[in-house]
Formats: C-alpha cells, structure tokens, sequence
C-alpha cells in the first residue's frame, strides 16, 4: 500500500472512532446558596429565622444535599435554625449556612458541590419609657395634700418601676399614684418630678408643679358693740323706772338679740352723785335697821331694763346681764356682745349687779300706790 493510500485509510479510522463518542455530554452547574434573617432587626430576646435557599441542585436521583449552620447563635442542618438574642447585646450579627451536594457519603468531595453563604442581622437596643407627671389639684393651702399621677410606658413593654420626688414636703408612693403631703413646706410653687426605670436600666423623668397658697388672715375678733341709751332723769318721781321713750331703746335691743341668736347683751346703768349721796346715807340707816329701805339708783335702772327684755320681749334672761359703771349720769347704756366676744375685755371699769339682791320694780303709773 503506497503511502496515499495508507493516509485515506488512517481517515477513515479517525471518523470511524469519532462517531463513537458519546453525544450530549454536558458539565452540571455548581450548586449556588443564598440566605437571609427574618425580621432583619429585632429587640433582644427577640428570635430571628434564618433560611437558606439553594440553586442548581444536581437532579439526579442519587445525589443527597447536606445543610449545615454556624456563626452567632445559629445551629442545626436543616434548611432554615432560629436564633435567640436573649444574650446578645444590641449590634450587627451574621450567620454562615453551608451546602454540600453529592452521592450519599460523598457530598461536596467534587468541584461544583458546595457552596455557601451568609445572613445578616441586627439586635437593636431597646428604647427608653416615656413618662407624663400631672397633680391634683394643683392649689392647696398649708397642711393640705394633693395625689400625684404618673403614666409610664414602655415601647417593649418592658417592667417599669416609679419614684417621686418634690423640692418641699414630702411624697409618698412607689406605684403610678403617690401622695404629696404639703406639711413643712413653704408657700408658693413646688416642683414636683416623676421618674421612670425598666429592668434594663433606662429611665425618664416628666415634672409638674402646684402652688401652696397662704390662707386668708382670721377674721377681726369680734368686739362688743354699743347700742342705744337711755335717759331716766325726765321722770323726777320715778327715776328708775323704765319710760316709754326708753321702751323704742329696748325694742331695738330685742331685735338685734333675736338677728343674732348667739349674742348677749349687758346693760349699765348709770347715777349722779346725788343719787349716790342718798344711797351712801341709806345704807348707813340700814347699818342699824336691817329692813331700811336702800335704793341702788345705778342697778335698779339696770336690772328694770332688762326685766322689760325678758318679761315684755321674750328675751332669755341668761342672755343678759346687768352691771354698773362709774359715769356720773342718770342713764343705762346698752351693748351687744357678739359670740366670741368678751365684755369686760372692751368696755372697762363695770360692775357686775348681784341680781339676787336688786329685784326689778313693778312698772306702776305715776300716783299709783
């Protein structure tokens, strides 16, 4: 065989063998792997799921997919793990998931069978509780008490702990509600604060504020007061007895003791020294004759007066007294005294009258016997 003949036949070998490769014979894709956290921020001791999701799986029936975690908090070899943040502070995490493809046994020894990836995810920390203060009321006198109201609120819902504090007076309470006691504290503003604190240590205070007023200064003590007079020296015959002129007097003391059912009246009655001689001469007859007659001008007018009150007016006759003063005249004065008030205390120098000894006169018409 020449040599052209030897080349045709080595051709026709080459095709021979070529047409008995096999056809199709395509490489598989490496396997692919992605992951991811839900949520993507949570709070601490909130859980995060983490799941992997692999790509370009080799479908044939014996091949066998193996998943693996690891990183902060995450385990297991399923296709998704949790993890808990209860013990992470708050920051940026991640976590590494792994696959590996292959026969039973064998997953991952060849090119192309495994692949991995990564989750991220944040723990934030947790926000602080907000606080509202209020009181009430906010105007109080001295010794008086107010209550004090926090509203506290976390946005984790978180335990939540209250304290109070003013700049005077005292507070007492450890709840939402405390009680302000003024008892030492000035008048004027006082500042009041509300705190707040969760379990982890972060606070919030809000403020408020009430006045303490001074009270109103007392009233003025009530003082005895002068009413109206009477005159006796008209009637020369009976200078003692109680006149009609004198009566409209009366009348008006009536009145003003039945307006105010409290009150007392005294009535003082008055002599001139001539009146006061006789009396001086008859009390030294009666020295010597005990049935002697001995008039006590000054006494007599008042106890007449008030005898007029009682038996003619209907007044209580315990809510007058008689006295008499040293004024030279033959007259009776009268004065209210109003509850609280002391008679001795305004009007000075009065004698009370013995009224067991001076009894009131008959009211007779002049000639009348």
């Amino acid at each position: 065989m020449n040599r052209r003949d030897l080349s045709s036949a080595c051709l026709l070998a080459l095709a021979a063998s070529l047409a008995l490769l096999p056809m199709g014979c395509k490489k598989a894709p490496p396997i692919t792997l992605s992951a991811n956290a839900t949520p993507p921020a949570v709070f601490p001791g909130e859980p995060v799921t983490v799941t992997a999701t692999a790509g370009s799986v080799d479908p044939k029936k014996n091949t066998n997919v193996l998943y693996n975690w690891s990183g902060t908090g995450a385990s297991g070899n399923a296709t998704s793990t949790t993890v808990q943040t209860a013990s992470l502070d708050p920051g940026n995490y991640s976590v590494k998931a792994e696959v590996k493809e292959g026969k039973k046994g064998k997953e991952g020894l060849k090119p192309g069978q495994s692949a991995d990836a990564t989750a991220s995810f944040t723990v934030k920390p947790f926000e602080p509780p907000t606080i509202s203060c209020a009181v009430d009321p906010t105007t109080i006198k001295p010794g008086d008490s107010a209550t004090v109201t926090s509203t506290g609120m976390s946005p984790q819902n978180r335990p939540l702990t209250y304290s109070y504090s003013a700049t005077g007076g005292t507070i007492s309470g450890s709840g939402t509600t405390a009680t302000y006691a003024s008892a030492g504290a000035p008048t004027g503003t006082v500042g009041i604060t509300c705190n707040v604190a969760d379990d982890k240590s972060h606070t919030a205070t809000a403020s408020t504020n009430l006045t303490i007023v001074a009270p109103p200064p007392p009233p003025p003590p009530p003082h005895t007061s002068t009413l109206c007079s009477i005159s006796f020296g008209d009637d020369k015959k009976r200078p003692t007895r109680v006149s009609n002129e004198a009566k409209a007097c009366l009348d008006e003391v009536a009145l003003d003791l039945q307006r105010q059912a409290d009150a007392k009246a005294v009535i003082v009655g008055e002599s001139n020294a001539k009146e006061n001689d006789i009396t001086a001469k008859q009390q030294k007859v009666a020295a010597k004759h005990k049935r002697a007659k001995v008039t006590m001008f000054a006494a007599q007018r008042a106890v007449n007066a008030k005898d007029y009150l009682v038996t003619e007016k209907g007044i209580d006759g315990s809510r007058i007294s008689t006295a008499t003063g040293t004024t030279d005249g033959q007259t009776a004065e009268n004065y209210l005294v109003p509850a609280g008030a002391t008679f001795a205390g305004d009007v000075q120098g009065t004698t009370p009258v013995e009224e067991s000894t001076v009894k009131p006169e008959v009211r007779k018409p002049l000639g009348h016997k």
